[in-house]
This record gives C-alpha cells, sequence and structure tokens, in this order.
C-alpha cells in the first residue's frame, strides 16, 4: 500500500514495487510520495517490425494496461511537484525501467517544471535510502544504450530466427540468443554421455599395521618398480598378480612427509554462486532462489518498522562495504573470539570475464540480526536461503581453516610401493562457521582420515589386501549449479538471466529435470542439431562471449551501441537469407546425420539398428511431418511403419503398450492386473477390468503425476497412485491430515480445507513431511484470519487472490482497495467493507445455469408450436417482431 499524501506536494519518488513503496515512504515521511512501477511500464510489442534495422535501429514501445495505468498515476501526482525521484533497482534493467518512465512522462507532458534525477541504492534500510537521496544523478546513458542493445539483439534473433524453426522444422516453438546456447551445452554433454565407452581399472589397498598393532590403509603406487597409471592394472589377473606381490612383500616405511596448509574462505555470493550453492544445499531452483532474495531484500517488518535483510540480490560484484566489514570483524571477535579474526581484513576481487556491476555483493544489511533472531518472522524457505547467506558473508572474513597433512611411503625393497595418506584439521577458522558444499561428489577435499604416529624405518606388517574393480564414469549431466558456473565461467548471459533461461528450456519441454540433473528431450535435441547445422556461429559459446564483452563496453561508453547493432545483423540477416532456398530434404539429411547415434544407437547382437521391425528390408530414418518430427521407413508407402519422438515434453511413444496398454504386475492384496493404458487424456494405470454385469461400478484409474515416463512406471509407483490420496502425517499444533493427491491441475498438499499445489519438482509418491509442512505454511501466509463475525462467528479471512487481496465471510467476499497490505487491515474494517461492498460468490458448475435455461427452452418449444398453426404472413411478421426484440436486448 503505498502512503497517503495530505500535505502539500513537493517531491515524488518512483520504485519498482509497492512493498519497496510503502518501506521507503516511511523512511522519508511526508514531504515525499512514493509510487510503484510495477517493474517495466513499457517493453516492445510481439510483433514483427518492433524494432527496424533499416531505420537505424528504431524501436516501438508500447505499454500494457498496467504499466500505462501506473504512469497515468505518476502524472497524475507530479502536477504541482517539483522533483521526480526515479529510484529503481540498482542495475541494468532498473537503469531502463527508470528510464521509461522518464521518457514515457516525457511524451505525456507531464514533466514541465519537474527535475528528474536518478537514486540508487544497495539495500533497503534508513541510512542507505536517505545517503541515496542526499546524493543523486542523472541517468547513466551508458547503461541504458546497453539495455537496448541487448533487447534489439533478443528481439531481431527471436523474431527472425524463430519462423526458420516453424517453416523448416516443425513442432520447433523458438530459438533465443542465450537460450540456444544454453540449450546446446546440455545437448553436448548428452551426446557425450552416449557415446560414452567405459574403462576397467583395478585398484590394490592393503590394511596395514604399525608395530604397536594400530591399524591404517595404504594404496599401491608403485609396482615392479614403476609407477601405477590409472589403466595398469586394467583386468582382473593382472590385478591379482599385483596383490599376490604385496602379499608377499615385507614393506618398511620409507619416508614420512607432513605439511601444513591453510584453506581460505569462499568470497561472499554473488548472483550465480548464490543460485549454484542454494541448488546444492537446498535444493532450490534457480527462480525460487531469486524470488526468495528479493523477498529478502525488500524486508519484513521488525519492530513496527519494514527492513530490507539483505543488500542487492543481483550483482556480480563481490566487493563489500567498509562499514559492513567492520561489523562483520566486530561480530566474529565477540561470538568466536581473538583466533578467528585475521589481523587485516579480507579484500575480494571479482574474476568474472564480464564482470561490470558496481555494487556489492550479497550480504545481511545488518549482521546483528542473526539467522535464529529472524527465523520466526520468516518462512522456513526464506529463513534457510537468509542463514546461508549471513553465514557465507561473515565467514568470509574468519581466518582460513588449517589442515595437517600427511603422506608415508612405505617399500618393500622390491619395486612395490605403498603410500598412506591422512589430514587433521589443525584449527577450524572458518568452516566452524561455513563449509562450501561440492557439486560432485568426486570433488570432496582429500581423505580427512587421520593415521595413527609412524615414523620413518618403522616395520609395517600387512594384515589383508584387496584388489578392486573400477570403471570410468561418463561426465555428470549438468545441475542448475553446475550449468549456471559453466555460463559463468564461459561468458554468455547475466546473473539476473540464468534463472529466467533455465525456466524457458523447461517450459518449452526442450529439457526435463530428474534427480536434479538436465535432460535433453527430443525436441531440444533436434533444435540445438538444426541450429548446429545452419546457424553454428550464433549458437557457438565463443561468439556469444564476445558479444557479451562488446555490450559491456557500451555499458561502460566504450562503444556505439548502434555500430554493434549494425555489425551484428548484417551478417546475421545473411545467414537467415541464405535458408530461404534451404529444401526439407537437405535438414532431414544434416538432422538424420547428426542424430542417428541417438535415435538409432548400436545393438549388442551387432544387427543394423536401421532395419526396418515391419518390412524387413527398408531403413529406418528421420523424417518431418506436418506436426513434427517422426521416425519412418524407407520403403513409404508400401511400409508404413512410423515411431514417434518424445518432442511433446511428455510421455514419448511406448512400444511396450501393445493394443494401447500394459501389464505391469498384480496387485498384492486382490491379486487384479495393474495395467498401463493410453487414453485420450494421455497415459493412466488402472486396477483390474470392468465387471459386465455391473455396468456402474467402474475399475479404479489414476493418471500419471507430472514427469513420469510410462516406459520406465514400476509396479510400485503405480500402486500409489491408484492409492491415493496418500497420508504424510498429521500437523504437529492442530493434529489435522496431511495428504497428498492429483486434481485437476495437477498434484498437491492438502490439510483440511487448504491446499497447496507441488512444485516441478516434487513427487507426490514421495514427498516429506517437512516439505508438505513447507508447503502448507507457504499457502497460509496467503490466508489470514481476522476473527470471528457478530452475526454467525463464522471466521472472517482476508486472502491473496490473482487481482489483490480481499476479505472473505462464508460466500462472500470484497476486494480490497488498490494497493492495502494484507496487513494492515482489521476486523472491523473487513466487516465494515463485507457490508458495503460484499457480493456473494457464484455457485460452481452449471447446474443453476442449465435450471434456469429449462423454463426458458420449454417456453420457447410452445411458442414455436404456436408460431406453426398460425398464417406465413402471420409468422414472418413474428419472426421480424422477435429479432428486433433480440436486436434490443444485445444492444441493451
Amino acid at each position: 500500500m503505498t502512503h497517503e499524501w495530505t500535505g502539500p506536494l513537493t517531491d515524488i519518488v518512483v520504485v519498482e514495487s509497492p512493498s519497496k513503496a510503502k518501506t521507503i515512504n516511511k523512511y522519508l515521511g511526508d514531504s515525499y510520495k512514493v509510487l510503484a512501477s510495477f517493474g517495466h511500464v513499457r517493453d516492445l510489442p510481439p510483433k514483427d517490425g518492433s524494432v527496424r534495422p533499416d531505420e537505424d535501429f528504431a524501436m516501438d514501445w508500447q505499454a500494457d494496461d498496467r504499466g500505462a495505468k501506473q504512469l497515468s498515476e505518476i502524472a497524475k501526482a507530479l502536477k504541482g511537484a517539483s522533483t521526480l525521484y526515479l529510484a529503481t533497482d540498482p542495475d541494468r534493467e532498473g537503469e531502463a525501467i527508470s528510464w521509461h518512465v522518464q521518457t514515457a512522462l516525457a511524451e505525456r507532458n507531464a514533466l514541465k517544471g519537474v527535475h528528474v534525477r536518478r537514486v540508487t541504492f544497495n539495500e533497503i534500510t534508513k541510512n542507505a535510502v536517505k545517503h541515496a537521496m542526499a546524493h543523486p544523478r542523472d541517468l547513466d546513458t551508458p547503461l541504458i544504450e546497453a539495455y537496448l542493445a541487448r533487447r534489439a539483439l533478443d528481439y531481431l534473433v527471436g523474431f527472425t530466427l524463430s519462423p526458420v524453426l516453424w517453416r523448416k522444422l516443425p513442432g520447433s516453438k523458438s530459438a533465443g540468443r542465450v537460450q540456444s546456447v544454453a540449450l546446446r551445452l546440455i545437448c553436448e554433454r548428452e551426446a557425450e554421455i552416449e557415446v560414452f565407452k567405459a574403462r576397467e581399472y583395478w585398484t590394490v589397498e592393503a590394511a596395514m599395521l604399525t608395530p604397536t598393532g594400530a591399524p591404517y590403509p595404504a594404496r599401491l603406487t608403485h609396482y615392479q618398480g614403476k609407477k601405477l597409471e590409472q589403466f595398469d592394472l586394467n583386468d582382473e589377473a593382472i590385478a591379482i598378480v599385483a596383490k599376490a606381490a604385496v602379499e608377499a612383500g615385507d614393506f618398511t616405511v620409507a619416508s614420512v612427509e607432513k605439511k601444513r596448509t591453510r584453506r581460505s574462505p569462499p568470497p561472499p555470493f554473488i548472483t550465480s554462486t548464490l543460485q549454484q550453492e542454494a541448488s546444492r544445499k537446498l535444493g532450490f531452483s534457480s527462480q525460487q532462489t531469486m524470488r526468495l532474495a528479493q523477498q529478502l531484500y525488500e524486508g519484513v517488518e521488525i519492530g513496527g518498522d519494514t527492513v530490507g535483510l539483505i543488500t542487492y540480490m543481483r550483482t556480480d560484484g563481490v566487493q563489500l562495504a567498509q562499514e559492513a566489514v567492520a561489523a562483520m570483524r566486530k561480530q566474529i571477535q565477540a561470538e568466536f573470539g581473538d583466533q578467528y579474526l585475521p589481523v587485516a581484513p579480507r579484500v575480494y576481487q571479482s574474476k568474472a570475464k564480464n564482470a561490470q556491476e558496481a555494487h556489492e555483493a550479497i550480504r545481511p544489511t545488518d549482521i546483528s540480526l542473526k539467522p535464529e533472531k529472524v527465523a520466526r518472522i520468516l518462512n522456513a524457505e526464506q529463513a534457510k536461503l537468509y542463514e546461508l547467506i549471513y553465514k557465507r558473508a561473515l565467514a568470509c572474513q574468519m581466518s582460513p581453516a588449517e589442515l595437517d597433512q600427511t603422506a608415508v611411503d612405505l617399500t618393500d625393497g622390491k619395486g612395490q610401493t605403498l603410500r598412506a595418506t591422512g589430514s587433521v584439521l589443525a584449527f577450524d577458522g572458518f568452516l566452524k562457521l561455513y563449509k562450501e558444499d561440492q557439486d560432485d561428489p568426486s570433488d570432496q577435499d582429500d581423505d580427512s582420515r587421520i593415521l595413527p604416529p609412524i615414523a620413518k624405518g618403522d616395520p609395517a606388517k600387512t594384515r589383508d589386501v584387496t584388489a578392486t574393480q573400477h570403471f570410468t564414469q561418463p561426465p555428470p549431466r549438468y545441475s542448475e549449479a553446475s550449468l549456471v558456473k559453466k555460463m559463468e565461467e564461459l561468458g554468455i548471459g547475466r546473473p539476473s538471466t540464468y534463472a529466467s533461461i533455465l525456466t524457458v528450456l523447461r517450459d518449452r519441454n526442450y529439457v526435463k529435470l530428474e534427480a536434479r540433473r538436465f535432460i535433453p528431450e527430443d525436441r531440444g535435441r533436434l533444435v540445438t542439431a538444426f541450429l548446429v547445422s545452419f546457424f553454428a556461429r550464433y549458437v557457438d559459446t565463443g561468439f556469444t562471449a564476445n558479444l557479451e564483452g562488446e555490450l559491456d563496453q557500451i555499458a561502460e561508453g566504450n562503444a556505439n551501441w548502434r555500430e554493434v547493432l549494425r555489425a551484428f545483423w548484417d551478417d546475421f540477416s545473411a545467414a537467415v537469407a541464405q535458408t530461404k532456398e534451404l529444401k526439407i530434404s537437405d535438414v532431414i539429411d544434416a538432422l538424420d546425420h547428426d542424430l542417428g547415434p541417438h535415435f538409432f544407437p548400436s545393438r549388442d547382437d551387432g544387427s543394423d539398428p536401421r532395419a526396418c521391425p515391419s518390412c524387413g528390408d527398408g531403413r529406418l530414418g528421420l523424417k518431418l511431418g506436418r506436426f513434427g518430427s517422426f521416425i519412418g521407413c524407407s520403403n513409404y508407402p508400401n511400409c508404413q511403419y512410423t515411431r514417434k519422438l518424445a518432442v511433446d515434453g511428455g510421455e514419448g511413444e511406448d512400444d511396450s503398450l501393445k493394443d494401447g496398454m500394459r501389464v505391469l504386475g498384480q496387485h498384492p492384496e486382490t491379486g487384479e492386473d495393474i495395467t498401463l493404458r493410453r487414453g485420450p487424456y494421455g497415459l493412466y494405470v488402472q486396477q483390474g477390468e470392468p465387471n459386465p454385469e455391473d455396468k456402474k461400478a467402474k475399475p479404479k484409474r489414476a493418471s500419471l503425476a507430472r514427469g513420469m515416463d510410462g516406459a520406465t512406471l514400476t509396479l510400485e509407483d503405480a500402486l500409489g497412485l491408484l492409492s491415493l490420496p496418500r497420508l504424510i502425517g498429521l500437523h504437529p499444533e492442530t493434529g489435522q491430515k496431511i495428504e497428498a493427491n492429483i486434481g485437476r491441475f495437477g498434484p498437491y498438499v492438502k490439510m483440511g480445507a487448504l491446499f497447496a499445489s507441488l512444485d516441478r519438482d516434487d513427487n507426490v509418491l514421495h514427498l516429506g513431511f517437512n516439505r508438505a509442512m513447507d508447503l502448507i505454511a507457504k499457502k497460509q501466509e496467503s490466508i489470514k484470519t481476522l476473527g470471528q463475525h457478530p452475526k454467525d462467528s463464522a471466521d472472517v479471512l482476508v486472502r491473496k487472490g490473482r487481482f489483490g487481496p480481499y476479505v472473505q465471510w462464508g460466500n462472500i467476499v470484497a476486494n480490497l482497495a488498490k494497493g492495502t497490505d494484507m496487513g494492515d487491515v482489521t476486523l472491523d474494517e473487513a466487516i465494515a467493507l463485507l457490508a458495503e461492498k460484499g457480493k456473494t460468490l457464484a455457485p460452481r458448475g452449471k447446474k443453476g445455469a442449465k435450471a434456469k435455461a429449462a423454463p426458458k427452452k420449454a417456453a420457447a418449444k410452445k411458442e414455436t408450436a404456436a408460431q406453426a398453426k398460425k398464417p406465413v404472413k402471420a409468422k414472418a411478421a413474428a419472426k421480424t417482431a422477435t429479432a428486433k426484440k433480440t436486436t434490443a436486448k444485445k444492444s441493451a
């Protein structure tokens, strides 16, 4: 809710969100009125011609209904004002929003006699806001030009390349400048996995004893006088011989090396590292992380005031303000002691290729607000993310950890050497507070085992020797964390765009996320193969990174944005023009060649994977139809064998569904068949068969949950679906049942009359109690009980709706005034609002409508029958009168 102005108006402040507007108005007082722009007020119309390269990249901008409304409110408020302060977010997008607001208001002649100034603050605290207002500046023209160039590039690529995809590759959805490069990374990693051939290797380890009988492990590193490489022991026979040599050896300690190493803390979070660590430690998606960080940045109410808990979360700068570092050092000394405080503050510098943002790393605005102190006023997800940010920021100014590492070499004098390693944490330092997770389990720290006292020359007794078989592993699929890290390393995209890029890839069914890893769908692989074949330069990581560098040069004022666009467009439009003569057969041949190993993998029996299973002598290949790609036989039309591809993001064609069904097993209690079937709305599971004697009794059925694959569905999963709803547990305070189920709009969790939808990554069959509680708590935030209505003691509620908050009493609702916050409504105000503006909710379903329609229908039949008995002229006159009556009714 924005502040209601009552005194003489002097200055207007524009921010992005209404919650921020309310907080900042409290800080500034009655000399200002703070309004929200609700993000961007204008954008390029989604139609061809919005960017015109032939007119030196002129652009058309258009305000949507909400943007136009906000501009009207700002223009109205400016009447009589002396200064307009543009206080949108301190990044490129924020600068662009301020430029749009200023430009649109100027076009409305709303800025006559009004000074326009730009202010930015990195945190929403009273001191930061007042300091910013005391140090305004002009709009940053280079930043605005960099935004214009980036927006024009994305538009031109999308609106030029996507139609080529639609014409030449039916079934495709769109292509994007950075999105297509990210998709290529995922597809190329999948191709590496598919062609990967595992190699066998063996290791020999011995359990050794010191002279005092203390055990410790050691590994064979030298065999027959030669240092062992990974594949030197490549089969069991060689490994057994090496094992025997170790068992027969008489080993003595040849050397003991000890050294102390120091491990420094990681830098504070930037946007990309926050997304990576939140994914690894908390299981949050990039989009979820940024949404929660936005809420922490905008703040929560503490002691009657709304306070921002963290600094701005879209940044790639790792530097920290001096006063923040001083506060952290004071906190470390008080909480952990002098030994955990370095002599001098630690200073970090960004290593990212395209680091350009000028503001700080992500940190708490007040280091005294410890996680346990604010957890009670945050929801579970917010509290987890705040704790992560708090600990990372504080740890970055703590002393390094110290480890004593020991390496012991044992030899038998005959060419065999064993090595034992271990490390001891001598001083925990920053590890006392924070330890950074690794994305790949194989990437963990050295073995933390503690070795017993061992001295050079000590004899070593061999107690047990084992030879262990291993196989090399393919490169892991990208997780959200590792993909963001890779994109950051390559210098493609921006911190603020990573979350939206990954979301678009999933929404367009180009990729799916399984076990928190990206797997490309067939549609995504087809699009990537097409772009690599015919637009290789524009999905090249190096080209995209160089273009990002040019955009950064524009932002720094070192390049002309129109010249950068012109150089790109000349080459790009020429490449697109070359595809006009491209034949569908050329596209098919290129895709069939590139994706042949994927669609037709080699068989274990050595037979031809492309042999048609129907006619026997035909060759299978990729085909394109009106609705997308499929596998077909070369003997068409004589052989009409086809096989669908899983290009729709749902279940692919399951060859095991003969006659539209497959038996998964039998019900453990009833013995009935559990079958997987294909219906008009997709795949479902069924228990038993219909009873021919009782047509009303239908077998139990359940649709597959989102993300389930019919080809890999198990009997256990099918039984789980048929047994829904599933009881997860009882609420610890209310004792109400918490259940998981699947409804019309997907899987959900339910407690009483409260329903909460599951996220994309949640599994309705395996949802845990803690996660269910989180979803319920999050949903409860959108509903607040104000008290009981005096008429019938029924609860009066305030709820969040699609179009803003509203109050409800039974089936009577009333919308709150525009901008009113849920927390500001009292019971008396709600009762008065319901009495004045309350509306009764319409009953669900169409029964009422049908009931009302029935008498009219009967009356119409009677009228028709009566007219049939009248003469023709009377009938025509009646028809004319009826038409006039209908027209009048429609006009009314």
